[in-house]
């Protein structure tokens, strides 16, 4: 095959220095209007799950909102320590000394070592609303990230809306982080608002910045983007190759609106793009399974590798190319005929359906698939009714009109 993608070497700065994901689903997830809170035995199972697909880091909440949430970090860090996971926890605060305190209070009872994520709106929107001057913005972000030192806690300053932020502001407020600790800065694109080249401009600003404040190799970057312009995914890709080492995801891209950069597509795009590849495909559809059952939301056919159609066909001239593939013993060439995502690595297979688009092959290898020895009558038969269907058909429904 002839590959029109950049060659592999082009993508070794995805993994250089390594690329680590941070897993927001207990806590972006979380703030979609449509879905369920899960309970806390459910949220543990899903910190398991995130554990086998290999992610490094997750963000248990945000445990000044509530007396709930306090609890719910305490007993998911517990978790962590009791279970020696090796996932690291993280935990979110506002610039305010009490929300510092707060996670402080979690790493203390637990012995779990916590990062503190401490955000700031820094978008002129927010400062209109709010209204914030450079000095209150000035004096939020000192005092919380001196209460972070005084606790012991590594930190991370997040700029809230950094794709809608004024570059002069950014780095006054770089400055002033870095000086009372910081050693990651996060940027978000909040609301979705950036496209690749914005992404790019973006983190080269925040690059030479870094370089002119000669703090190479001490400060790295964080990326949170939003999918409201449906560019989330190829946002984070921009990132990661522009330096970004921490990306951030939730399972099924759930999130704020519509959500954020999905944990599985991903992965998945980590895989084809690099050979260092350090999580497991396989245990991606169980994990995103457990997220739709426990936030009660479905799974949308279409959904890239954990979707039901993801590797399902019920075209004519489709189905009749993975059927001669097959019938050639190459498993290998099936899996890869109409796909650019491997089945198998998700421990799924190549289905070929029948409905109103497909053809012989279809009827024969639907047949086969239940055990039905595809006689030309029954072919015709099936494919008849098939085209005329509006609809693919169930096995039931096939099974059904074989009996009949």
């Amino acid at each position: 095959m002839f590959d029109w993608n950049p060659a592999a070497a082009s993508h070794a700065d995805l993994t250089r220095p390594p690329l680590t994901i941070l897993d927001e689903t207990l806590r972006d997830g979380l703030q979609s209007a449509s879905v369920l809170t899960p309970s806390i035995d459910a949220k543990i199972e899903l910190l398991h799950h995130m554990e086998a697909v290999g992610i490094e880091f997750v963000n248990l909440g945000m445990p000044s909102s509530s007396p709930l949430m306090r609890q719910t970090c305490l007993l998911l860090a517990r978790e962590i320590g009791s279970a020696k996971l090796r996932i690291h926890p993280v935990c979110a605060a506002r610039t305010r000394s009490s929300d510092i305190a707060a996670i402080a209070d979690v790493a203390e009872q637990t012995g779990v070592a916590l990062e503190a994520y401490t955000f700031l709106g820094t978008s002129p929107l927010r400062s209109l609303v709010e209204d914030w001057d450079l000095a209150t913005l000035t004096r939020n972000t000192s005092t919380a990230l001196e209460t972070a030192q005084q606790a012991g806690l590594p930190v991370t300053f997040v700029t809230e809306d950094t794709t809608r932020s004024r570059p002069e502001l950014l780095a006054h407020l770089f400055r002033v982080a870095v000086d009372h600790g910081a050693q990651r800065f996060c940027l978000c694109d909040t609301v979705g608002s950036a496209d690749p080249e914005g992404v790019r401009a973006l983190l080269t600003f925040v690059n030479t910045w870094i370089a002119e404040a000669h703090l190479a190799g001490r400060i790295a970057i964080d990326w949170h983007g939003h999918n409201d312009r449906g560019l989330a995914l190829a946002n984070a890709l921009m990132a990661a190759r522009c330096g970004a080492t921490r990306l951030h995801v939730t399972a099924l891209g759930l999130g704020e609106r519509v959500g954020n950069v999905a944990t599985e597509q991903l992965i998945g795009n980590l895989a084809l793009m690099s050979r260092e590849n350090p999580y497991s495909l396989a245990e991606l559809p169980a994990y995103c399974q457990a997220v739709a059952r426990h936030l009660g939301v479905a799974i949308a056919p279409q959904q890239p590798l954990v979707g039901a159609d993801a590797f399902r066909t019920a075209t004519g001239t489709h189905a009749s190319a993975i059927r001669k593939a097959n019938r050639m013993g190459r498993a290998w060439l099936a899996d890869r005929m109409y796909s650019s995502i491997v089945a198998s690595d998700l421990q799924r297979t190549q289905t070929i359906a029948v409905g109103p688009c497909s053809g012989a092959s279809n009827a024969a290898e639907a047949l086969r698939t239940l055990g039905i020895e595809p006689s030309e009558a029954h072919v015709q038969a099936l494919l008849h009714i098939a085209q005329t269907s509006d609809h693919v058909l169930s096995d039931d429904e096939i099974r059904a009109l074989y009996r009949e």
